[in-house]
């Protein structure tokens, strides 16, 4: 049957599993937006009140499904707002395709109005775009892109659709969801050194990240740990791939990771990473990481390895796959001395928390830990950027994966709203989005959105009047030179959020916050709390600026 580009667009996004679409109309896409309201009864669309928010959305709802998020937005200003949602979802390995619609072909090039080289803008972070010029080449162009956006290491793909090819018409033939592209298998004889190496050490330490959950290795990494008789880290990525209640696990590493997580790495005499791309906020100095150990690096991505730390042995592949190949190979072992350090940096960090943090007060880890006790394991937890993110990661326990909902690499403040709102969608579960008031202030625009789904999202602000993580670095690097990290002028949050009729909490002390909390757990819909920490509050254990693993800071010295 013949129908026009716009209808293959949205028949072509339904065949491929579709089943939310979030974006933005405008004059480029009106045609597509006519299909969609030809469609409702077989695909949802989100209206978001910006197209930045929609591309977090689609994000966040790829992160929480595992399956691929859609965006739709018009040409000029519109395209280029998703740039930001774009970069995130490249940069954390998310498969997103983007849908943008542009003038007609005739007129590329004359500088239309609205017109910009959408792909040119894009092509430093996409894993590929598209810019469809016949409408013959169109549903197969969407296939392509949704098969590259879900293989191999994902990512987003942009495929930008001029006016004319959505208003042609072309016959249309419904067909199979595209297939992942096939990878090339892990080499037997890496793994088999692979296993010597396990053999012969005495300190191993297996560090995971995000592409450990895209190759959903859990089982494979935790029977891997008891196999080696190893402890295992994570990077922000990879939080929630293995479960905090598992005894192995010493959580994060890195800038602002676990001390007996970041120390054990250190002082291992082999380092097994699955699926993690040696960040400079993970490695610190890297001309000091892994001086003391072999490292081997499983990943996917075989640019990844050598790319930022050198390593005695790189295995492309599937990480599950390789596991599941190497596991196999290994006989079981015990590294009793080992396992005695281990313990000892444990009980040093514990000594350290009972320092530092106190149980009777009002802060973000009496926060957090309120907050848990009302949660499932199930229901995702989505974070914008900043302090706030980095106490989650340190303090909140995930124990299943794709919970854990935040910005890594571009660490992208306004990620979180739409995320949340993407995460309650795909999995119809009570979300927490935990934010800092500077990060809220990019995003509050979708309150707009959230009172309209009346989405199951409770928004947790932590309040502390400032840029808490910038004026963190100002307070230990630059003589308390706060510059432009005090939120004056900020808005009442109570009030904000009646004018969207969604209710909210204010919490200023712990009877307000036990009280309040379970107040809001339990409210249907959507919920604000606004809950006031002190401006000082810092995140510790912290790695400075060029620092290594020994150099991190665990406490701060009274002035």
């Amino acid at each position: 049957m013949k129908l026009s580009g716009a209808q293959i667009t949205i028949e072509t996004l339904i065949e491929q599993g579709t089943k939310f679409v979030f974006g933005y109309p405008g004059g480029q896409v009106i045609n597509l937006y006519d299909a969609i309201y030809e469609a409702d009864d077989r695909i949802h669309h989100v209206l978001t009140a910006h197209e930045q928010g929609a591309s977090h959305a689609a994000d966040g709802y790829a992160r929480s499904s595992g399956g691929v998020g859609v965006v739709i937005a018009t040409s000029g200003p519109g395209a280029t707002n998703l740039v930001t949602g774009i970069a995130t979802a490249y940069l954390d390995s998310v498969p997103l395709v983007a849908i943008t619609g542009n003038v007609p072909n005739s007129l590329i090039g004359r500088d239309s109005f609205q017109e910009v080289d959408i792909t040119g803008i894009t092509i430093p972070v996409t894993k590929h775009n598209f810019f469809v010029k016949r409408i013959e080449d169109l549903a197969d162009t969407i296939r392509h892109a949704f098969q590259i956006a879900k293989s191999g290491r994902p990512g987003p793909v942009l495929i930008d659709i001029p006016k004319d090819v959505q208003i042609a018409e072309y016959e249309y033939t419904k067909m199979p969801v595209v297939e992942k592209e096939e990878q090339r298998k892990p080499k037997t004889h890496k793994l088999e050194k692979l296993s010597k190496m396990i053999k012969e050490s005495q300190r191993p330490f297996i560090y995971v990240g995000g592409g450990a959950l895209v190759a959903d290795a859990t089982q494979e990494i935790e029977q891997l740990a008891n196999v080696m008789d190893a402890p295992i880290g994570s990077t922000l990525m990879g939080l929630s791939s293995v479960y905090h209640n598992n005894p192995r696990f010493l959580g994060m590493v890195g800038m602002h990771g676990h001390y007996a997580s970041s120390k054990s790495l250190s002082e291992a005499d082999l380092l097994i990473v699955i699926g993690a791309r040696f960040s400079d906020r993970a490695t610190g100095n890297v001309n000091k990481y892994g001086n003391r150990t072999k490292i081997v690096h499983i990943d996917i991505d075989r640019a990844e390895v050598d790319k930022n730390i050198i390593v005695d042995l790189g295995i492309g592949g599937d990480v599950k796959e390789a596991l599941q190949e190497l596991l196999p190979m290994l006989e079981t072992k015990s590294n009793g001395e080992w396992q005695k350090r281990i313990e000892a940096l444990k009980q040093e960090e514990a000594q350290q928390f009972e320092r530092t943090v106190s149980l009777d007060t009002l802060n973000p880890y009496t926060l957090i830990t309120e907050v848990q006790k009302y949660t499932t394991p199930d229901m995702p937890i989505a974070t914008d950027v900043g302090q706030h993110q980095m106490w989650v990661a340190q303090y909140y326990q995930f124990n299943k994966p794709r919970t854990f909902i935040t910005s890594g690499g571009l660490g992208t403040m306004g990620f979180g709203m739409g995320a949340a709102i993407g995460s309650a969608l795909a999995t119809g579960k009570k979300t927490v989005l935990f934010t800092g008031d500077g990060s809220f202030g990019m995003n509050m625009n979708e309150l707009s959105t959230l009172s309209k789904l009346q989405a199951p999202v409770v928004i947790i602000i932590m309040n502390n009047g400032v840029l808490g993580m910038v004026r963190q670095w100002q307070n230990l690097f630059f003589d308390k030179h706060y510059s432009q990290t005090n939120l004056s002028g900020m808005p009442d949050y109570q009030k904000l959020a009646d004018a969207f009729g969604i209710p909210s909490y204010r919490i200023t002390n712990m009877d307000e916050l036990h009280k309040n909390i379970e107040k809001a757990m339990h409210t249907n819909g959507p919920v604000l709390v606004d809950c006031l920490i002190d401006k000082d509050e810092m995140v510790l254990p912290m790695l400075p600026p060029g620092g290594s693993f020994d150099d991190i800071i665990t406490e701060m010295e009274e002035n």
